[in-house]
């Protein structure tokens, strides 16, 4: 099962192929060769990456 590295949270639900989203701590995650790549949703909608938060380690599945 999928958890959230930034809160731990099982609460995500897919939003796309590989694309999912944190309902508890607000943040998309993405899939790409077993290793989630996230991203924080702005006000305007952009994204800003939260990749060099966490190490690589933390990040694969």
């Amino acid at each position: 099962m999928l958890h959230c590295p930034n809160c731990k949270s099982k609460n995500i639900g897919q939003i796309g192929n590989q694309h999912y989203y944190c309902w508890d701590c607000y943040i998309e995650l993405m899939l790409e060769n077993k290793v989630l790549h996230m991203h924080e949703v702005e006000e305007d909608g952009s994204l800003s990456s939260l990749d060099d938060i966490f190490a690589e380690e933390e990040r694969t599945i």
